[in-house]
């Protein structure tokens, strides 16, 4: 069975496309965080960052800083903060990133349990083994 992002860039589902080319498509989230909160999806499917060929994340990249801008200038938000999971997480598997406008008095946290974080020291040895 297809993702829906799929099933969103054949056109089986609508969406509220901003911004669209031959490699991406870009839509407004139908829960959004914010007003404006875009996802940028690859129109090939790719699970997550790991298995994207890096072209395409380039593009998207670049989609990213063009669509952020337009999103500040039209929605006139202080900031744009891009989010993307891989695998825990990450509640579609196809590859996407978040746009998320913030505006004044937006507040935007993530919370973690910290009771098991480490001293930065001993993950590095870990990571630098």
């Amino acid at each position: 069975m297809e993702c829906i992002f799929c099933k969103i860039i054949q056109g089986e589902i609508p969406s509220y496309t901003i911004y669209e080319d031959e490699i991406v498509k870009a839509f407004l989230d139908i829960s959004p965080i914010s007003n404006g909160h875009t996802l940028i999806i690859p129109k090939k499917h790719f699970e997550n960052l790991y298995d994207t060929d890096l072209e395409t994340l380039k593009h998207i990249e670049m989609v990213s800083i063009k669509l952020g801008k337009k999103l500040k200038e039209s929605l006139n938000c202080v900031g744009i903060t891009r989010l993307q999971n891989n695998e825990y997480g990450q509640e579609v598997k196809h590859y996407h990133m978040h746009l998320i406008p913030i505006y004044e008095k937006h507040e935007i946290s993530i919370h973690y349990d910290k009771t098991n974080v480490e001293d930065p020291k001993e993950i590095f040895g870990k990571i630098c083994q």
